[in-house]
């Protein structure tokens, strides 16, 4: 099936760029297990390398299994082209360490994931590149904080951990306007509930381990925007600087996870919503973050540019960090571990786990509290989750 705009997302997402008549009547797409690739000349070796004809050289490069990933994924997103990468942080640094030299600066939201804000605060200043942090809520405070130095500027929305969000079109427009790119993380919202670069944004990025795989039994990451960044992204962060070459059996997998990618999303949002719901009116919560939940922050935000409010809820309960760790012990049916987007309900507490990069100080800096929850929900039955965390608050 080639893309079309009259094909809708599932569609494009199970059967786009694959006609299995081509392939012995294989209705699955094949897994193509090579290293290298012959031809039948060397004339034939300079034109895919100079770019003038199609193929494939070495598997570092480029396999036809993440090729159909990759047509599929930059489908989804809008996107004139994409990469994969063996992990969401391969992602990240391939297209930092392309687009960026020693010199530059780069404008970053002051909530990011932890790994993420570690490559920002202390790798990229090794490579002479500083990353200079902004509250991207404020998106008059990002104007200010730009540069001539600056060429970019990168935020994730809704952002890791808390599930703030950030304006995609204020940002872009900021800028653009400045002639800079913007890098978007939708990671949590997925091209199901979210499309950055409909609202501007130039490059879009994925931790494909999360709801793209769906299944929490691989690593995962990719990068999608416009030809001439992809092209610079797959040659040089991917081929020359980092090598994290997404391997075909998980782009293979991922394949089949983005085949169920829009039901699964449904479900986790619906589910969600349920317990944000719930948790509200809980006597032992505090606050309740959810991009779907009338009276959270930047509601009016997600109503422009989410169809929905995703799988994530974040909240702080009265009793601070004692009452955070005595809730994660006494779950049952959620289980107490990082990542998010598995058909498991995972809960973690991000100022020890996922945030622990983040010093005493920052994290009060940036209001990541010791308090702080992030709930990713599953795919079990709603009544069922509701239950164990019921069961678990009751006893806070």
């Amino acid at each position: 099936m080639s893309d079309s705009p009259q094909h809708g997302f599932a569609p494009r997402a199970i059967h786009l760029g694959y006609e299995p008549l081509d392939e012995q009547g294989a209705l699955s797409p094949p897994l193509y297990l090579t290293s290298t690739y012959t031809q039948d000349s060397i004339e034939a070796f300079d034109q895919i390398r100079l770019g003038e004809k199609a193929g494939y050289v070495y598997g570092r490069t480029r396999n036809p299994t993440q090729a159909l990933l990759e047509e599929r994924l930059a489908s989804l997103e809008g996107a004139e082209a994409g990469v994969v990468t063996a992990s969401g942080m391969a992602a990240i640094s391939a297209t930092l360490l392309s687009l960026l030299q020693s010199g530059d600066e780069i404008v970053v939201d002051q909530i990011v994931y932890g790994t993420a804000f570690t490559l920002f605060a202390q790798g990229l200043p090794r490579l002479g590149i500083r990353a200079v942090f902004a509250d991207f809520t404020r998106p008059e405070t990002v104007a200010a904080a730009i540069g001539p130095k600056t060429r970019a500027v990168y935020f994730e929305t809704p952002a890791n951990p808390n599930l703030r969000l950030v304006d995609i079109a204020a940002v872009s427009a900021i800028a653009r306007g400045k002639g800079l790119l913007t890098i978007v993380d939708n990671t949590f919202a997925t091209p199901v509930l979210q499309r950055p670069l409909e609202h501007g944004a130039d490059i879009v990025l994925h931790s494909a381990t999360k709801y793209l795989g769906g299944h929490g039994d691989l690593l995962a990451g990719a990068v999608v925007g416009r030809k001439e960044h992809i092209d610079a992204i797959r040659l040089q962060g991917l081929r020359y600087f980092t090598g994290a070459t997404l391997s075909p059996f998980t782009a293979f997998l991922v394949l089949r996870g983005i085949k169920t990618l829009e039901l699964r999303v449904e479900r986790h949002s619906e589910s969600a919503l349920k317990v944000a719901k719930f948790l509200r009116e809980h006597t032992a919560v505090a606050d309740v973050f959810y991009p779907g939940l009338a009276g959270t922050a930047g509601a009016e935000i997600a109503q422009r540019q989410q169809a929905a409010g995703g799988g994530l809820v974040a909240f702080e309960l009265k009793g601070g960090l004692d009452a955070g760790r005595r809730l994660l012990n006494s779950l049952k049916l959620a289980r107490i571990a990082v990542s998010l987007g598995d058909p498991e309900t995972l809960i973690q507490h991000p100022a020890s786990m996922t945030h622990a990069s983040y010093t005493a100080e920052d994290r009060e800096k940036y209001g990541l509290s010791e308090g702080l929850l992030r709930l990713s929900v599953g795919l079990e039955t709603a009544a069922d989750i509701l239950a164990d965390l019921k069961q678990g608050l009751d006893r806070v």
